[in-house]
């Protein structure tokens, strides 16, 4: 797989990943009892370096703790293959639980260092504010991630949800290197103000789940049962009437991707891909046939028109349901 560079670092060098990466937090949590054994997910962690997937994307809070600990073991032998991307940001309770955001300085340096722990490094290649903090500077919270920096146990910093302003404030007191939000086909809000910002500073984008949380895979239609512990059951767009509005819009990816040879998911990947240079997606999955699929986007080229066509389907048909519940919704565009 060819590589894109986010963003350009403190020292004027970006950070080079795999086009695709690989969203980890699905292997631990969110999308209901994992099919596989704590040594199937390492499998499957491993099998993505196999494919050209070099670029993973974890969090403390994913768990918490367990899903660092296993892309931590995953590739502790082949560490120098890998960009791992993780997350600080979240106060969590003794019992687990997230009970808010707490971006201080003295708890991003806490998590600092026992996400190296887990992860079984030296040095976190991307580490992301995983919600904005009203309640802290942005310039301390840059600020402290630039002291991390300097030290050797970061290599970039990055922004997660965050408001446009607030990511010109960051970027004035210490460089991002990438910001990641949702963003797909069915979820466009970056477009407006982020996307623009991004390419003015020279920042990479991540988009996570790019394929709707595999609504846009074709796989999940309207009489889907969700699980219990699957997330998307607290959603509004995932609504058994809101997915039956939205299946339009699958219908018209999936008549795009019969012509063109290619699955719906490589579709609305492909679509990512030639939005813009240093656009990276980072969808999950819990199977190895699903890398190699998501992958394979990266081969999949968008005619001009198809380009149009895709780019005007949202607004065109709409889309029912927000994508975060009002408590979800509260901290993100801060």
């Amino acid at each position: 797989m060819h590589t894109r560079i986010l963003g350009r670092g403190i020292d004027g060098a970006g950070l080079t990943v795999s086009a695709v990466g690989l969203g980890a937090m699905g292997m631990s949590q969110s999308y209901g009892p994992n099919p596989g054994t704590r040594e199937d997910m390492i499998g499957v962690l491993r099998s993505a370096l196999d494919l050209g997937v070099t670029f993973i994307d974890t969090a403390e809070v994913y768990g918490p703790y367990v899903n660092e600990e296993l892309v931590g073991e995953a590739f502790e032998t082949v560490r120098d293959h890998v960009v791992i991307a993780t997350k600080f940001g979240w106060r969590i309770e003794e019992d687990g639980r997230y009970t808010g955001v707490d971006s201080r300085p003295e708890q991003i340096r806490r998590v600092a260092e026992a996400s190296l722990r887990r992860l079984r490094t030296d040095v976190i290649d991307l580490f992301y504010q995983h919600r904005v903090d009203p309640s802290v500077p942005i310039e301390d919270v840059a600020g402290t991630v630039g002291e991390l920096v300097r030290e050797g146990k970061v290599r970039h910093f990055g922004m997660s949800e965050a408001a446009a302003g607030t990511i010109r404030r960051a970027h004035a007191e210490f460089p991002v290197t990438a910001v990641q939000s949702e963003y797909s086909l069915w979820t466009r809000e970056p477009e407006a103000e982020v996307l623009p910002v991004l390419a003015e500073l020279g920042i990479g984008f991540v988009p996570f789940s790019p394929l709707g949380k595999g609504f846009l895979t074709g796989t999940v239609g309207a009489d889907a049962a969700f699980a219990d512990g699957d997330i998307r059951a607290t959603i509004p767009r995932y609504t058994a009437e809101n997915r039956a509005t939205n299946q339009q819009i699958v219908d018209h990816v999936t008549a795009l991707a019969a012509a063109k040879e290619a699955t719906p998911g490589q579709i609305a990947l492909a679509w990512l891909l030639a939005q813009q240079p240093w656009i990276v997606p980072i969808p999950g999955t819990r199977r190895t046939s699903r890398i190699a699929e998501n992958a394979g986007s990266a081969a999949v080229a968008l005619s001009a028109d198809e380009r149009a066509d895709l780019d005007a389907l949202a607004r065109r048909i709409g889309v029912a349901g927000d994508r975060y519940n009002e408590a979800q919704n509260s901290y993100v565009g801060h």
